[in-house]
């Protein structure tokens, strides 16, 4: 998982009805009006689409492996994350007790349209943790306190929040309240506290998406559209992006361990 940073807020406190209070917008930014909705069942077809969307448009913000448009790869990559984000929505309410919960900011002056999601999963063998999965503000609304007041409202519940995300995002989160546990390859561990739950989370497993028929349909169209030789290139620059990315997780993990 690695979410989208929005820190444009200098302070404020989200009410238990969800609407986020007593924010002051930083200069020359406007603030936008939201209100912040929190789901333990699928979201209405219109809102699950909305934000399905925001997956697939902000793909490399989110994807742990995240490909740039340039790389063949990207649109299998893409589909894979919006499938899998898809099937978290789907099985929400399922088991109560693990399947994942979503927090929605949508505008005031358009309820229907959502600004903002954060994707969590709970602990059901410890119910103060939970870990965020994916997290995204539309760029149009971003630094305007719209990420800091979903996990706000997730830590309402569940206090001990957990996530993970690429080096250059650290500085934001730790703005935030979190702190560096360690890295865990391209990606670095962070925690509302300085030590890990012991509780699990019931995450995809990817390894069936990625075997699947519409995979496969999709990997073909791409070795006919760029060529064999341009999609084993295509590997190897996502490997070596992914290389570059633990290293950078690791280094700065080892910083924090310093401090």
């Amino acid at each position: 998982m690695i979410a989208q940073p929005d820190d444009g807020m200098r302070r404020g406190a989200v009410a238990a009805d969800g609407r986020y209070n007593g924010a002051t917008p930083m200069p020359g930014s406007r603030l936008s009006m939201f209100t912040l909705t929190h789901l333990t069942t699928p979201p209405p077809e219109s809102l699950k689409s909305q934000v399905l969307q925001m997956v697939v448009d902000y793909f490399s913000d989110l994807s742990p492996a995240p490909l740039t448009p340039s790389n063949p790869l990207y649109q299998l990559y893409q589909y894979v994350i919006g499938y899998e984000v898809h099937l978290y929505l789907q099985a929400m309410g399922s088991e109560p007790a693990s399947s994942a919960r979503l927090v929605l900011a949508l505008d005031d002056e358009d309820p229907s349209r959502v600004l903002g999601f954060a994707l969590y999963l709970p602990s059901p063998d410890d119910p103060e943790a939970c870990t965020l999965v994916y997290s995204a503000v539309q760029a149009s609304h971003r630094r305007q306190g719209i990420a800091r007041a979903m996990l706000q409202q997730m830590q309402l519940l569940h206090p001990h929040a957990a996530l993970a995300c690429v080096a250059d995002r650290v500085p934001t989160f730790e703005a935030m309240g979190f702190v560096v546990l360690g890295a865990r390859g391209p990606q670095v561990l962070m925690n509302t506290r300085r030590t890990a739950s012991d509780g699990w989370v019931a995450v995809q497993d990817l390894a069936p998406i990625f075997q699947s028929k519409e995979v496969r349909q999709i990997h073909s169209y791409l070795v006919k559209q760029h060529g064999e030789r341009a999609m084993r290139d295509a590997e190897k620059q996502r490997d070596r992006l992914l290389d570059q990315l633990t290293r950078q997780a690791e280094a700065l993990a080892a910083t924090r361990r310093l401090h």
